[in-house]
């Protein structure tokens, strides 16, 4: 697995002199998904946690409503060949969150520091982290990526194959919060979303309209709830 996402560099590093050294880096890797024998997209992703990607890409787009949609996913030589159900619904994507899920600062805490354990980062300091925990605090799935986008899919996709209440979850992430990471937790019914980061000024606006807590920059013991504070105690 180390293989496929890192790679071995020779290099010369300045430090009061110029010395030749190596060090081992991130790969990034084209991913191309057909669904159906149709080009989907073509993502740069971290080539670990493909097929969850893939089933995360496809739920947050609304082109599947459960892992049941998918008959098949082959993932060869950078090409991920899915097979949907044909008689399949396509997803209603709810514009408003409805969750009752309520959770404890200190777990709120607890789940960032979870996802900063990456060895890829401490190694690297190239890749962003996610997790999904129920109800703030059973982690379902840990994972890293090239991009925030990406890990959030992978951890996605991997809680729709272990069939979890979405309405239940937190979903902890590295990095700044824009927009478009609020639109993939209200896809997907996510309520909860805490980040050492800081969100944008789109993205709270966009929290706030669709009934989404975001908790910034959550460090130590302290963190900023811009929106729907109601669920964190």
């Amino acid at each position: 697995m180390q293989d496929k996402i890192l790679k071995k560099v020779q290099y010369i590093r300045a430090d009061g002199e110029l010395m030749p050294t190596s060090e081992r880096i991130v790969r990034e890797t084209p991913l191309q998904v057909i669904v159906d024998g149709r080009h989907f997209v073509t993502s740069m992703i971290l080539a670990a946690m493909e097929k969850e990607y893939v089933t995360g890409y496809l739920y947050v787009q609304g082109e599947i409503k459960s892992a049941a949609n998918i008959l098949s996913i082959e993932i060869k030589d950078n090409i991920a060949d899915v097979r949907l159900k044909e008689d399949r619904e396509k997803r209603t994507i709810s514009q408003n969150i409805r969750s009752g899920l309520i959770v404890r600062k200190e777990d709120v805490f607890s789940c960032v520091r979870a996802i900063l354990k990456s060895p890829v980062f401490k190694e690297t300091e190239t890749v962003h982290s996610a997790g999904l925990f129920l109800n703030g605090k059973k982690a379902v799935s840990i994972t890293e990526d090239l991009g925030r986008h990406n890990a959030l899919d992978k951890v996605i996709g991997a809680g729709l194959l272990k069939d979890i209440d979405f309405s239940r979850i937190l979903a902890a992430s590295t990095g700044r919060q824009p927009a478009e990471m609020i639109l993939k937790c209200r896809n997907a019914g996510i309520p909860i979303i805490a980040t050492k980061g800081v969100p944008t000024s789109m993205a709270v606006e966009l929290a706030k309209k669709t009934g989404i807590t975001i908790a910034g920059l959550v460090r130590g013991d302290t963190m900023i709830v811009y929106s729907h504070p109601e669920r964190v105690e």
